[in-house]
């Protein structure tokens, strides 16, 4: 009765109304600041979230589709330019090797030549070759089954990327090929060393001043990437998986030469359980300038990949301490490497040639 009373005093009536619609008031402004709060943190999750790959789709599309606008497509279309023609040199070349000679009293078959090669074909950290002259073809080749051999010379490269050739890995190749001489009844006519060690300091200093190796970066603006967000991204552009996770490359025009391009990117996340949750906010287009035939037009297929990855997947390109590369820097790069190959073409150690490939290995 009390209550009801209470209830039915206007005054009291007022200040109960008063309070409930204040406490309503004040659940319904908490709802909606908790609704902000959660809708807040689900976008920001979201938007911190590694982008995924789209959903694939059955296609039947030109070989172009998906290369970002803008892009020129001749970069990536060997009908565009010229294709590199691969090589049939033989192994050993006086301009990158030492080579001695091995005459023989006698003619011998390749399955005694082979039965004689060393275990390893190194000289300390330099490839060592052995080479018969096939009597039926009149030519130099590594020695083969049923073939039929009146001489043999022996060589050791002089230098590479682990640097020139020394007297230790030089009296490792005297005894390797003394070696095989005399198990084939051979004797072998070897270079002064001083004067061959020499050769490979002035070979290798060359080498040293003319070995270009280039890194662009892409780094994500805001929002990371996962793995198979690049990789979609990545293939649009023609590269496809390379042979170790978190590497792309994107093959040369002739099969079996080396990619022009590789696009690198952390390896744990390319191995995680689950990649799609992997965070990656920065992925390295390479170019080994030396290994890649200068009719592939690498570098500028480099920029432009680059480039067209940095606007589909919001990223900026940047050298390797994180400053943006703008395109007068790029043309630098390009002026200077041009000279390089002009170097290189009259040394006749052209790049992506097969005695290139071998000094800068």
């Amino acid at each position: 009765m009390l209550l009801f009373h209470w209830l039915n005093s206007p005054e009291q009536c007022n200040k109960y109304l008063a309070m409930s619609n204040l406490q309503i008031g004040l659940a319904v402004v908490g709802g909606l600041v908790l609704a902000g709060v959660v809708a807040h943190g689900a976008w920001s999750s979201r938007r911190s979230a590694p982008r995924q790959a789209a959903p694939e789709e059955p296609r039947n599309l030109p070989p172009h589709e998906g290369i970002e606008p803008g892009l020129d497509e001749a970069a990536f279309d060997v009908a565009h330019f010229p294709v590199p023609v691969a090589e049939k040199r033989l192994v050993l070349d006086a301009l990158i090797d030492v080579i001695a000679p091995i005459t023989l009293d006698t003619a011998v078959y390749g399955e005694a030549a082979l039965a004689a090669m060393p275990p390893t074909r190194r000289a300390g950290s330099k490839p060592f070759s052995i080479e018969g002259w096939n009597e039926e073809g009149n030519g130099w080749e590594t020695p083969a089954v049923g073939q039929r051999y009146g001489a043999f010379q022996a060589g050791v490269q002089l230098a590479n990327r682990t640097g020139a050739l020394n007297e230790i890995e030089y009296s490792e190749f005297v005894m390797k090929a003394q070696a095989f001489a005399d198990a084939v009844g051979g004797t072998p006519e070897f270079p002064e060393m001083l004067d061959e060690v020499a050769r490979a300091r002035e070979l290798d200093q060359f080498a040293s001043a003319h070995d270009a190796q280039l890194d662009f970066f892409v780094r994500a603006r805001q929002a990371a990437w996962s793995p198979g967000y690049v990789q979609q991204n990545a293939a649009q552009l023609g590269f496809v998986a390379g042979a170790m996770p978190g590497r792309m490359v994107l093959p040369a025009s002739v099969p079996g030469l080396p990619p022009v391009l590789s696009l690198n990117f952390d390896t744990q996340a390319a191995l995680a359980e689950d990649p799609a949750q992997s965070a990656i906010r920065e992925i390295t287009l390479g170019l080994d300038v030396p290994q890649v035939d200068r009719s592939e037009r690498a570098y500028d297929r480099m920029r432009e990949a680059a480039q067209a990855l940095a606007r589909a997947m919001d990223g900026v390109v940047t050298d390797s301490n994180g400053l943006p590369l703008i395109g007068e820097t790029m043309d630098v790069f390009a002026l200077e490497l041009e000279g390089m190959y002009n170097t290189l073409d009259e040394r006749e150690l052209s790049a992506g040639s097969a005695l290139a490939r071998r000094l800068f290995s």
